[in-house]
């Protein structure tokens, strides 16, 4: 009953089940034959795409058992015949060809340059192409800034509104009300008359326990509201709004498709969930979701060029630069944004597209600092410089920050990845307004009483990460002086800590534990959901209290010998900040296994150079104490947890299997569906159609031969069927079909034959049955294959497909790792060899490999047995056997 309720759910995903997308059916027409002397009216079945397995809602995300698209290093159609429309497109989440895509973008620049000379017209078309993609990135980096400063300024606005509004301008937040007044003190530079909170609007006093009650009620009001609305937002026009949209972004780059997941009802809900997410105080950012709003333009600029909306490798490159963008505005960190682009998201990622990642970037930044929307000339808010160098025994503290980032994120991954199972397999994931409501309400109410949870998480890693100056009013610099022993604010930042930085010591420790337990059940909400942020929150309030802590020790135990080479009495030495900016960074990586990139990044916030090595130090720690409990990322944990379709090409392959014992059909399934080249009838060719659910067909010969001849794809023969009982007159159902260049000798009274050669691929990818997996996934993961045919001396055995692969991996990881969670969560209610009705599919035209046991003699005086000898046998369809 869980499994029938959860299929209503709008947000599950792609489940990796094994179920095709459904292709429109062709209604009954009317064929007139021009071979008979009266019209004779014959009807075509409706080529009806036979589901298997769950026939919920959620069946329809799967990829069937034959694979997709065929590879092929020729041209897809035949240029000597009419080409059909619609032939080389994909279904919704299917995968794309790679190498079919990069050969028509081949064909169509030779076919451009060919005729550039023959006028200025062509001449100014081939111009036009070729600066197409710059312009179509410069588009995207703009939109992308612009959205970026917008998402920042009102993000900003909405969150101070949850206080208290400004009464000579309410668009202003808190910090721009009192820019201007003359009535701020030292202390309390954030009070001034122009700004009221709620208490002292609604019951005139700023004071007591009654204003503290309504501040406190207005503040979970607020936050409730903002929660409420962000999630009724999503879930009535954008599902694909919700979450991070990273683990999306890595599948579609690396070739899968999501109709509607990078569309313009996506990209307006996002940016404005987002604000309202971000305003509600969940423990949340948005840098990562602003990722998925730059792709969102780079797609939709995208359709803008028919170079890249009619080929779906080229507007990948622009995906891969529109998240450069992203990066670029989320942190003011281009280089950094090129580099997650390359590291992290991209899976194709050529050298014009590292140039048009840099300009992207370069422009999206630029518009933001032309915005600035912190009112700081800077790109980000946290931007901070220090001016101490760091010393030789700092790296110990640093590497320690390095282990407590691995540690959160092995343990932060697990246990997100085990709460969402838990959404996706029981009743609560049902209703996800209510869960929102519930983790909001939650962190309100827990979050309101502590300063360092109540404020805005962006302005906490701010204060963190800055060092105590004569300028700072914070609580972490409240130092006592070493002559009268009061509160002074000194520009020697080593002294004894006095009774505010304790307390807020403690307050970041209870800070600590909040962010940690929200962080884990607030990603994953359906709503925009960020993870860098809390992340490096929870990072920063680590390393702050490192740091303060290495500061004490050095003032009160300056004789060490760890201190007293370099540390001297009244010197500058320890710099808390640093050892925020440090865990931050340590944090992150483990949270998300990102190196180079996260080092540029950070240092990019930073604007120092001198910091490098202490951060990669401590990334690179994490990265080896979270790689100790398990080598995913949180990001390619959601991918599995999804069940996309993604080749991490991080895993490495280390299994002595062969094609044989990957390909489908096994013992259990039924033989391989193939076509003949000219022996099969327009009836014919429908009833295989009916009785499989294969996305694509070896074309052979001939029963007797079997050699093959090429790959055909269920949806490219349900589109050419629908064209010609469209275009072309006497086409019957016992019209001959045939992928040759020639049509067969027919007899003088037969129908029309229909040709299908356009449609057939003569150069599919194969391998032979013996090729070890380690050869057949490094040829899917550098050439981005949907499948590959296995062959036995030129006889078709089977086929291997993405998700073949796929599910051959996870075999062998269960085996070395019983624990980990599984590629795909929800199970097929029935095995592929069945249709949607439990029964066994009819087996048609096929080639079957048997295989057959011979013992060998047996056994010594202790009884046992010796190994058995497996033999392998290809049957043909005649009987005989190779």
């Amino acid at each position: 009953m869980e499994e029938e309720d959860a299929a209503a759910d709008p947000y599950l995903p792609y489940d990796g089940g094994g179920d095709t997308i459904p292709l429109k059916e062709i209604p009954r027409r009317v064929i007139e034959s021009n071979h008979m002397a009266a019209p004779v009216k014959q009807t075509l079945p409706p080529l009806r795409l036979a589901r298997r397995g769950n026939q919920s809602a959620r069946s329809n995300y799967a990829m069937s058992n034959g694979g997709g698209a065929a590879s092929s290093s020729t041209h897809l159609l035949d240029f000597l015949e009419e080409p059909i429309p619609g032939v080389g497109t994909y279904d919704d989440f299917h995968t794309i060809d790679w190498v079919r895509e990069k050969c028509k973008d081949r064909e169509r620049h030779r076919k451009i340059n060919s005729k550039k000379k023959e006028s200025a017209w062509e001449f100014t078309k081939s111009l036009y192409d070729a600066w197409s993609g710059w312009l179509v990135v410069t588009l995207t980096g703009l939109a992308s800034g612009a959205l970026a400063g917008l998402i920042d300024i009102a993000a900003d606005w909405m969150n101070d509104l949850k206080e208290g509004v400004c009464l000579s301008a309410m668009w202003f937040n808190h910090e721009q009300c009192c820019w201007t007044s003359n009535e701020t003190t030292f202390a309390e530079r954030d009070k001034c008359p122009q700004w009221k909170s709620w208490a002292e609007l609604i019951l005139g006093q700023a004071e007591g326990p009654g204003s503290y009650i309504m501040n406190y009620f207005m503040y979970i009001y607020w936050a409730l509201s903002f929660a409420f609305l962000a999630v009724c937002l999503v879930k009535v026009f954008a599902p694909y709004a919700c979450g991070s949209g990273i683990p999306e972004i890595k599948t579609i780059l690396s070739g899968f498709i999501i109709r509607g997941y990078l569309g313009k009802w996506t990209l307006m809900i996002k940016t404005i969930t987002l604000v309202l997410a971000v305003a509600s105080g969940l423990s949340l950012g948005k840098e990562g979701p602003l990722v998925h709003v730059a792709c969102c333009c780079g797609n939709i600029f995208s359709y803008l060029f028919p170079k890249y909306s009619k080929n779906e490798a080229k507007k990948r490159e622009v995906l891969s630069a529109a998240s450069a963008a992203g990066v670029s505005v989320a942190f003011g960190a281009p280089i950094g944004g090129v580099l997650f682009s390359l590291e992290e998201v991209s899976y194709y990622f050529p050298l014009k597209t590292l140039w048009r990642s840099f300009f992207a970037a370069l422009v999206a930044a630029f518009v933001l600092r032309s915005i600035n929307p912190f009112g700081n000339s800077r790109l980000v808010l946290f931007y901070v410089e220090y001016h101490t160098p760091w010393y030789l025994f700092e790296l110990i503290p640093f590497i320690l920050l390095g282990v407590f980032g691995g540690l959160w994120g092995a343990f932060f991954i697990r246990a997100n990845i085990a709460w969402c199972r838990r959404r996706k397999s029981t009743r609560f994931g049902k209703y996800p307004v209510l869960e929102v409501i519930l983790v909001a309400a939650i962190t309100a109410v827990v979050a309101f009483p502590n300063p360092y949870t109540r404020q805005n998480t962006s302005e906490l890693i701010k204060e963190l990460f800055t060092d105590c100056g004569p300028l700072e009013s914070s609580q972490l610099c409240q130092y006592r002086s070493q002559m009268n022993g009061s509160k002074a604010f000194t520009d020697n930042p080593n002294r004894p800590a006095g009774p505010g930085v304790y307390s807020a010591m403690w307050q970041l420790c209870l800070a600590l534990i909040f962010k940690i337990i929200m962080t884990i059940f607030t990603f994953g909400l359906k709503v925009p959901s960020g993870l860098f942020i809390p992340s490096m929150a929870i990072g920063a309030i680590a390393g702050r209290i490192v740091g303060i802590a290495v500061e004490q020790l050095a003032y009160y135990h300056h004789d060490w010998f760890l201190f007293k080479e370099w540390c001297e009495v009244g010197a500058d030495c320890i710099t808390p900040g640093l050892y925020a900016m440090v865990g931050a960074a340590a944090c992150l990586g483990g949270v998300t296994r990102m190196t180079v990139s996260l080092v540029v990044i950070v240092f990019e916030l930073t604007g120092g150079l001198e910091y490098i090595v202490p951060l990669m130090a401590a990334v690179m720690t994490s990265k080896w104490v979270g790689d100790a409990f398990g080598r995913e990322g949180i990001y390619e944990a959601h991918i599995r947890l999804n069940g996309y379709p993604f080749l991490d090409a991080k895993e490495e392959f280390t299994h002595t299997t062969l094609a044989r014992e990957v390909m489908r059909p096994r013992r259990s399934d039924p033989p391989l569906a193939v076509l003949t080249q000219d022996d099969l009838t327009v009836e014919e060719l429908q009833g295989i159609i009916n009785e499989t659910s294969y996305n694509g067909f070896p074309v052979i010969v001939s029963k007797e031969s079997q050699r093959l001849v090429g790959f055909a794809l269920r949806r490219d023969i349900t589109i050419a069927i629908e064209n010609a009982r469209r275009k072309q007159e006497g086409i019957m159902l016992n019209s001959r079909v045939y992928f040759t260049q020639h049509a067969p000798t027919l007899p003088a009274d037969s129908p029309r034959p229909l040709k299908l050669r356009s449609i057939l691929d003569m150069s599919p990818f194969t391998v032979t049955d013996h090729t070890p997996m380690e050869i057949v996934v490094d040829i899917f993961r550098k050439l981005g294959l949907r499948q590959c045919l296995v062959t036995h001396n030129g006889i078709v055995l089977g086929i291997i497909t993405k998700k073949n692969i796929l599910e051959h991996l996870e075999e062998l990881k269960q085996r070395t790792e019983p624990l980990a969670a599984s590629w795909y969560y929800h199970k097929k209610r029935y095995p592929s060899s069945h249709g949607s009705n439990g029964k066994p599919r009819s087996r048609v035209h096929h080639v079957q490999l048997i295989r057959s046991f011979q013992d060998r003699g047996g056994g010594g005086g202790d009884g046992s047995e010796e190994e058995e000898v497996e033999e392998e046998e290809v049957r043909l369809l005649n009987g005989s056997n190779l």
